[in-house]
């Protein structure tokens, strides 16, 4: 029953392109007409596959890649996740997934569910990992969020000062003033406003690696006396502030306290404020964060479509003073952190181990071939406090 629902599954979704899907006992079934996607072969290890895969698709595929008993011709994660993408978002689910579906979208407030003390441990999950794994793969500055291509042929280190100019410009700072950085990450953002604007910035992290270096680094450039880097949960400070930003961070905060994160950000800005939030989202109604990313990446992790944020922000006092959308410039960031960490795979296997490696990989393709093929975005939001708190036109932003 199980190979059937399978092999029926995979004859109404694959249309475009050509998919063969070999069978632990070597029997091949060829799905698709060859056009409009790549041609991909997937080799299954496990006769117990199809049913995994029947019961929960992202979690037995990935899985059953990191452990080697699913396996890809020519190892071409990129093909795989592009013809699997073009068909999928051209139909509904299978009827049998259902239950499976109805059970994710009713536990998803449950596993967004991010009070202080869970927060810290879901962000210790991913950001206290090595310090070497991300330097790998990530710039000189350790920028672990969507750079800017705003020309093509930009280098990494290139399109994430890009970001930060960007992000500079719409915060419109002007020397003494005091930013929060919110999610500071290992300091870069907060580092670069201080030495090239002249403001005095806090950032906080749950991250104690971040945290570490944060500190570190600011010492190292002699910003000490301007730049103050606190392990601590945002909702923990107390001080006002003429700016705040955080960038990449509120994907962490989960649907259940959006309206307790922009509470906060009311509260903590002065009443000339203005803060910036740039994070990655869904061109799509509310969803439900991929089982494999739950699980292995980031829990508690959760992509807001842009209706969730414009409804808590509404129940604020707060104006949304510009939305831009980047559309495919995550796109371009994931496949230059995927080269970088590709060239030094050895590395990867050598801190962890295959297992983990492969894991990293199919994270790294899976979340650019979504930016490149699926409904997924980046909103940058800027909020202030008055009506007239910012200029009226945007030329201010590309002067």
């Amino acid at each position: 029953m199980w190979e059937r629902l399978f092999l029926d599954f995979l004859g109404q979704v694959v249309r475009a392109g050509r998919l063969t899907v070999v069978m632990a006992d070597g029997r091949a079934h060829v799905f698709g007409d060859g056009s409009g996607a790549p041609e991909v072969t997937v080799r299954l290890k496990d006769p117990d596959l199809p049913r995994k895969i029947v019961l929960n698709p992202d979690l037995a595929v990935s899985e059953a890649y990191m452990d080697e008993r699913l396996t890809i011709d020519g190892d071409d994660l990129h093909d795989f996740f592009q013809l699997m993408l073009v068909n999928l978002s051209r139909r509904r689910s299978a009827w049998w997934q259902a239950p499976l579906t109805m059970s994710q979208r009713a536990m998803r407030r449950v596993a967004q569910h991010n009070p202080v003390g869970r927060a810290q441990e879901n962000v210790k999950h991913h950001y206290d990992l090595s310090g070497e794994l991300y330097d790998l793969f990530l710039d000189a500055d350790r920028q672990y969020s969507c750079a800017y291509f705003p020309r093509p042929g930009m280098t990494l280190e290139e399109a994430q000062a890009a970001k930060k100019a960007h992000i500079a410009k719409k915060l419109l700072l002007e020397p003494g003033m005091t930013v929060l950085d919110i999610g500071c990450g290992w300091g870069g953002m907060g580092l670069t406003l201080a030495r090239d604007f002249g403001v005095k910035v806090v950032g906080v992290t749950l991250s104690t690696e971040q945290h570490a270096l944060a500190v570190k680094r600011a010492k190292a450039a002699g910003l000490e006396d301007r730049v103050e880097f606190r392990l601590s949960d945002y909702r923990a400070v107390t001080e006002s502030f003429d700016r705040i930003v955080s960038v990449g961070m509120f994907e962490h905060v989960g649907a259940p306290h959006y309206l307790e994160y922009f509470r906060s950000v009311e509260r903590l800005l002065t009443d000339d404020g203005v803060a910036l939030i740039h994070t990655i989202g869904r061109q799509t109604p509310p969803g439900y964060t991929s089982a494999f990313i739950r699980k292995y990446i980031f829990p508690g992790g959760y992509i807001p479509a842009l209706s969730e944020i414009s409804a808590a922000l509404e129940k604020t006092r707060m104006w949304a003073t510009d939305v831009e959308v980047w559309r495919l410039h995550y796109a371009e960031t994931l496949r230059h952190w995927y080269d970088r960490f590709m060239a030094k795979r050895e590395a990867a296997v050598a801190l962890y181990d295959e297992r983990f490696t492969r894991m990293w990989r199919y994270y790294l393709a899976a979340s650019e071939m979504t930016f490149r093929h699926d409904f997924q975005c980046v909103f940058q939001v800027q909020i202030a406090k008055r009506q007239d708190g910012v200029p009226l036109s945007r030329d201010y932003m590309y002067g």
